[in-house]
């Protein structure tokens, strides 16, 4: 075998192990070594006071309706502060935050913008909670979501607690959770099993406020970073509640997906820096997943392009030939599935649309990573 045709086979099975063996590998590793996690109801004298932390920018929209959401959260209103973190808000945010009269309801207001990490940081230092649930301002959370959530923490070895974020259609609010997140969604469920849970989803996570240590004011995926950090530091455990719901909906435009998926891209390459000595410390199943599914996934739009070459530099062969055309067969399914718009009528361009589009708004994030141009600033989501 050439060392060409060893480049090839090497770039296929990691991009299989990636997508297809990990997932495998996880289940059977957290049935063989794990334990599913545990907790008791906490009866309204124990609940801790809970702060609910909203980085938010420009969601005058939105804000209004969010915040009557967290008022009818079911937990005791002396328990429980609502704060809105404003970075920088140009529009009306501020002020109609300002003129609810609610006393749980806080403003946090800087008027300058600095980016979700730093308003983070500066938000933490003022936040009252024992407990600090952290969400966004598009997200709608379950009635019972921050009991669900608190119950973990009477356990002194939990520090963080992932919640469920579940997608919904913009036009009909039904669930539409994809093949994807479903995929991701059981991965989160296999890693907590083993205790090598990576990060929690923005939308809803909960940290002890006094294991917070403070991140990066450039950080660009915080919900990744935050959690990691916290369990290396303070050897606390992270726990997922697949119970535990918070409702998001989907972007109206692909465009914005893109470029959305392009930002986390960009933190996933940052963090892989930043976070490399995970692999270096012996951090057991948590590096091992740390590998496994993020920094294979964060390298497979590079393995694809190798895939890619090495196959075209084997084409002389009648084998690698056939092998070049199920490639090329995979993209043009995707470029049609982009051009017919079809990608929720049939599940093979639905699928290879995702794959590809996903893989390419990694390269951008890649490219915005390597060349300084994403900030840690974000833009939100037309909705």
């Amino acid at each position: 075998m050439t060392m060409v045709e060893i480049a090839f086979w090497l770039c296929v099975a990691l991009i299989a192990y990636s997508y297809v063996g990990y997932p495998v590998v996880i289940w059977a590793l957290s049935r063989i070594f794990g334990t599913a996690p545990a907790s008791r109801p906490l009866p309204d004298d124990e609940l801790p006071m809970v702060s609910l932390l909203i980085a938010a920018h420009n969601e005058e929209d939105i804000i209004a309706q969010r915040i009557a959401n967290a008022l009818e959260l079911d937990y005791p209103p002396d328990r429980l502060e609502i704060v809105i973190a404003s970075d920088g808000s140009s529009d009306s945010t501020p002020r109609i935050v300002s003129s609810m009269a609610d006393p749980r309801i806080r403003l946090l207001a800087s008027p300058i913008r600095r980016g979700k990490a730093a308003v983070l940081n500066a938000a933490f230092r003022a936040v009252r909670g024992d407990i600090v649930l952290l969400s966004d301002a598009n997200t709608f959370t379950d009635r019972n979501a921050v009991r669900r959530i608190v119950r973990w923490f009477a356990d002194p070895r939990v520090g963080v607690v992932c919640g469920r974020l579940v997608l919904t259609d913009p036009a009909t609010g039904r669930n539409v959770d994809s093949l994807y997140w479903r995929y991701e969604t059981f991965l989160k469920r296999c890693e907590g099993r083993l205790g090598a849970l990576l990060g929690a989803n923005g939308a809803i996570y909960a940290i002890r406020r006094s294991l917070y240590t403070g991140i990066r004011s450039d950080t660009i995926v915080d919900d990744l970073v935050i959690p990691l950090i916290t369990k290396v530091r303070s050897g606390c455990s992270i726990v997922y509640d697949h119970d535990a719901v918070a409702c998001e909906e989907t972007p109206h435009d692909f465009g914005d997906e893109f470029n959305r998926r392009s930002r986390i891209g960009a933190g996933g390459f940052q963090s892989m820096v930043r976070l490399g000595w995970l692999l270096m410390h012996g951090h057991g199943w948590v590096a091992f997943s740390f590998i496994s599914h993020k920094v294979l996934r964060w390298l497979c739009p590079f393995l694809m392009i190798g895939a890619l070459a090495t196959n075209i530099a084997l084409a002389g062969e009648a084998f690698y030939r056939q092998t070049l055309m199920l490639q090329l067969a995979g993209y043009g399914l995707s470029l049609l599935g982009l051009a017919t718009g079809s990608m929720a009528s049939f599940k093979v361009l639905r699928l290879a649309t995702m794959f590809t589009t996903m893989n390419a708004a990694l390269l951008v994030g890649f490219w915005r990573w390597a060349s300084g141009g994403q900030r840690g600033v974000w833009q939100r989501t037309a909705r």
